[in-house]
């Protein structure tokens, strides 16, 4: 990344900020103009902190990113398609699939009928919510297991692929 100070930025000020840099782990390279001074932070903008929040001092004018954003995505760094297998169906390239269903599943009936019609349209993947996190304790926080038992069921009925949210780590 690279910082450009103020054109009023003291040395103080410079040193402060190529302290921060260092301290969120990039080794700082000054280049001093004659107006301005930038500081490059040279490091990997992918495993360190991001520099951004040096924008909030004042000698601080302006934070500019190097690399791209979503690299592992980006066509400039992985130019061949992405093609993920989900079951028998492809997703990516020239794989086009839909996936839809409920936001939380909340009965057999529901779901049963919401996958009996997407599967007349040709839909291969079936969504559903499993569980679902509220704010409020009292609100419905979906079936849990039970929901996943359903989405199993629907996965064996209707020969599709089944997918659903899950909170953490403990639900997978």
């Amino acid at each position: 990344m690279i910082l450009v100070m103020k054109p009023s930025a003291s040395p103080a000020e410079i040193e402060e900020v190529r302290q921060h840099v260092v301290d969120l782990g990039y080794e700082p390279r000054l280049i001093t103009g004659v107006e301005r001074t930038v500081i490059a932070a040279v490091g990997d903008e992918l495993s360190h902190r991001s520099l951004t929040i040096l924008l909030s001092m004042d000698a601080v004018e302006n934070v500019i990113p190097i690399q791209k954003r979503y690299k592992l995505a980006s066509r400039e760094y992985h130019p061949g398609d992405s093609i993920l297998p989900i079951g028998p169906l492809k997703i990516g390239g020239s794989h086009f699939q839909v996936m839809a269903g409920p936001c939380a599943i909340e009965s057999r009936q529901q779901i049963h009928a919401v996958a009996a019609d997407l599967c007349a349209c040709g839909v291969g993947i079936i969504r559903g919510g499993a569980f679902k996190p509220r704010t409020s304790p009292y609100d419905f926080q979906g079936l849990g297991d039970e929901g996943l038992e359903l989405l199993a069921e629907i996965k064996q009925e209707f020969g599709v692929c089944v997918i659903t949210e899950v909170v953490g780590v403990t639900h997978v």
